[in-house]
């Protein structure tokens, strides 16, 4: 049941913003970062795993309003692994690509031109290991949580700084099972068209 409330939170933050898009803008987003993967646990051994710190770059495209903003998003992360508890690893590194619903609550401070903001997502992960020994991969359910801010560059365009926490569930590569999770620093570039 635990593993049930996170994601239906998050899907009802998604979905929250505002349901009357009638005056929305679209808009276009691209942004990438660094992202910290967590240690994964295997086989519910913890810490199994260890991750260098990788990049994430992200696509969009969506709707804004004075109050929020829905979006469709795809995303690439990968990590090279540092280490598993079995022994030294070289040339492994791990890939997802996301595909998530967002949502977004903007605070609109009137006349500053910084707009602060939080978020939340739902969605499916494609995770694959790649090694010299083999590539294995599994699409799993995936949510992610955020906050940041955007700041107005010009009248059409707004430059985000933020942080997400992305949360796929337990992936099963060549029969055995890997917990994933990433803190992920960004910036990007929105623009309204």
């Amino acid at each position: 049941m635990k593993k049930l409330i996170m994601p239906l939170m998050v899907t009802g933050l998604c979905f929250a913003p505002s349901l009357s898009y009638a005056a929305a803008s679209p808009y276009v987003s691209v942004s990438g970062g660094l992202g910290f993967m967590n240690n994964s646990s295997e086989n519910g051994y913890s810490d199994a795993v260890s991750y260098n710190t990788g990049y994430l770059v992200n696509g969009a495209v969506g709707l804004k309003n004075d109050t929020g903003r829905l979006e469709a998003e795809i995303g690439y992360h990968n990590n090279g692994v540092d280490s598993h508890y079995s022994g030294p690893v070289s040339n492994t590194d791990v890939s997802v690509w996301s595909f998530m619903a967002n949502g977004y609550l903007d605070y609109n401070m009137k006349g500053k031109g910084v707009t602060p903001y939080v978020m939340g997502g739902v969605g499916f992960a494609d995770a694959g290991i790649h090694s010299d020994t083999g590539d294995y991969s599994d699409t799993v359910f995936a949510w992610q949580v955020g906050a940041g801010v955007g700041i107005k560059a010009t009248e059409k365009v707004a430059v985000d700084v933020g942080y997400r926490y992305f949360k796929p569930s337990d992936v099963s590569w060549n029969g055995d099972e890997y917990s994933l999770a990433s803190h992920n620093v960004i910036a990007g570039i929105r623009c309204s068209i």
